[in-house]
């Protein structure tokens, strides 16, 4: 990515809170991501949980995808993670933010899969700082459904409907924003991520 890019999602973190990038990554590195993570073996995937550490559980009733961690020991997912890490030092350097890492996981989301409204991160408790969503749907269209809705702070109020289409980045802040994925009609792939800060209990 070029510095205005990085000025650019910068200035609109502080600005707006979110922003929304088509053709985030080169196409070819976007399509390596999408045929790795659509053939990889159904037993890498595990039913995705709410909560964290203690609180951690399965419940189906409010997120039904499943999700696999990125690891460095494929090529593609070691490119995405220092394309990434690359960003987080960015962050660091324009906004001061004192992130110390980043992690993310394939997100899968058969047929009517879906995740209810909720937040990355509860404000000053968590080490979640800024989430970032990757989509990898080729020929996705509105009838497929699977929208990422976000949601005004502290509010009922929709600020934004994303379709989940190839290529699309999406970078918000983790306390700020509620939002919700709604049910789709196929298969639908991303990459969730989280830039997090060294918070000490």
């Amino acid at each position: 990515m070029t510095q205005t890019v990085y000025d650019q999602i910068a200035n609109a973190l502080v600005e707006d809170g979110y922003i929304i990038l088509e053709n985030f990554l080169p196409s070819k590195l976007t399509q390596q991501l999408y045929q790795h993570v659509s053939t990889l073996p159904k037993q890498q995937f595990k039913p995705a949980a709410i909560g964290r550490n203690n609180d951690r559980q399965l419940n189906q009733g409010i997120r039904s995808d499943q999700t696999r961690w990125l690891s460095e020991e494929t090529p593609c997912e070691q490119t995405y993670l220092t394309v990434m890490d690359e960003y987080r030092h960015q962050l660091n350097q324009n906004l001061f933010l004192g992130l110390h890492d980043y992690e993310a996981h394939f997100a899968h989301y058969s047929a009517g899969s879906y995740y209810q409204r909720h937040t990355d991160a509860f404000k000053g408790k968590s080490n979640r700082v800024v989430t970032t969503v990757f989509y990898l749907n080729p020929e996705w269209t509105q009838n497929d459904g699977g929208e990422l809705i976000i949601y005004q702070a502290d509010s009922e109020d929709v600020l934004c409907r994303i379709s989940p289409q190839f290529g699309t980045m999406v970078i918000f802040l983790s306390e700020r924003f509620p939002h919700e994925v709604l049910a789709a009609t196929r298969d639908r792939y991303s990459i969730a991520g989280w830039f997090r800060i060294d918070r000490q209990p």
